[in-house]
């Protein structure tokens, strides 16, 4: 297979370091370049993060010594790869004109970034959710005068932890979601020795989560009409979203109501039969099953449970009748794996075989 190369815009950050991770050795994809601010450009990747490796696992050495480039130069870069994985720290509006700078470069962008996921024309997928929304990217060309560049972004890490639960029972008509979520400190691109003020604490805020958890599953099940996304107008959700002191990994308590009401077996059956295109096409990253239901009481739990199939599937515990609500349940994903890097390399790996790259 003649592998396209990538460019990582972000490298030295913690969903950057992700991305390194997950690309090495990938059999769709080579890295060609690496690129990050201006005060880590011209030196070498090891250099420029230095003692700011935040993962668990070592940095892999053939980026090691790698010069990283200035994410500002759009046409440098644009000449060194085929497409660009992008997770940076900038205001909005800046990380807007860089990704629009790299599609009018004919580079096809795949977003972290949350900048753009609410641009009408630029599609916000989980692939196994929604991918018919890339056919938005044909008026998102038009729009911005290019053949071939495009960007297209992941939703917020929040929402993988209990919108995929939701999306298979919307046939049922779901009405009301309430979901709180308690978030890891990775999240917020931490490590307990940069933040220990977390350390044996929880922090009832998260600026601009619970917006983004309330409205981004609904643009997410919205369709495209006249080339742009429309999102749709139900259920309505409302949520709480908490800091928590573990590392990595985002769980969810939802309650839910519906105007059909299923029962627990048929909620039971439709988790298990979800699948998507990720699954069909075994795309590399694919999780094998994408919902994981436990039946025991105590479970999920992120420690025994977010890196189930490689950090990508999603878990499930606790689906039980609420006196209130219609039924509750507790959801789980990695928020760095599935929620961040993971789920915008299975993006990647989905745009790819559908012939966006091409």
């Amino acid at each position: 297979m003649n592998k396209k190369k990538c460019c990582v815009v972000g490298a030295t950050g913690m969903v950057g370091q992700r991305f390194l991770t997950l690309l090495d050795n990938h059999p769709y994809f080579e890295v060609s370049c690496l690129a990050a601010s201006a005060r880590s450009a011209g030196k070498t990747y090891a250099e420029a993060v230095g003692a700011r490796w935040k993962l668990d696992i070592p940095m892999p050495e053939k980026f090691a010594s790698m010069t990283v480039l200035d994410a500002s130069d759009a046409k440098k870069i644009a000449e060194l790869c085929d497409f660009v994985l992008c997770a940076v720290d900038m205001p909005k509006a800046d990380v807007v004109a860089m990704e629009e700078a790299f599609a009018k470069c004919e580079l096809p962008v795949v977003s972290n970034n949350s900048a753009n996921r609410w641009t009408p024309d630029v599609p916000m997928v989980v692939p196994e959710i929604n991918p018919s929304h890339f056919e938005v990217i044909a008026a998102q060309k038009k729009r911005l005068g290019t053949s071939r560049g495009f960007i297209a972004v992941k939703p917020n890490c929040s929402i993988q932890s209990y919108v995929p639960m939701l999306t298979p029972l919307r046939e049922f008509g779901i009405k009301q979601v309430v979901a709180t979520t308690y978030q890891a400190i990775s999240g917020a691109g931490k490590t307990f020795n940069e933040w220990p003020e977390m350390i044996d604490n929880v922090i009832p805020y998260i600026g601009g989560e619970e917006e983004k958890s309330e409205q981004e599953p609904l643009r997410v099940w919205g369709k495209v009409e006249n080339g742009v996304i429309v999102k749709a107008d139900a259920p309505i959700i409302t949520t709480q979203c908490i800091r928590v002191p573990v590392t990595n990994g985002h769980t969810a308590a939802v309650f839910m109501s519906f105007e059909r009401t299923p029962s627990k077996e048929e909620i039971l059956q439709r988790w298990a039969e979800f699948k998507g295109l990720p699954q069909e096409l075994e795309l590399p990253s694919a999780p094998k099953q994408f919902i994981t239901y436990f039946e025991e009481d105590n479970r999920p739990q992120c420690h025994l449970d977010r890196e189930i199939y490689g950090g990508m599937g999603i878990t499930a515990g606790r689906l039980r009748p609420d006196t209130l609500f219609d039924y509750k349940f507790v959801g789980l994903s990695h928020n760095t794996l599935r929620g961040a890097a993971g789920g915008s390399v299975l993006n990647a790996e989905l745009l790819y075989r559908l012939g966006y790259f091409d």
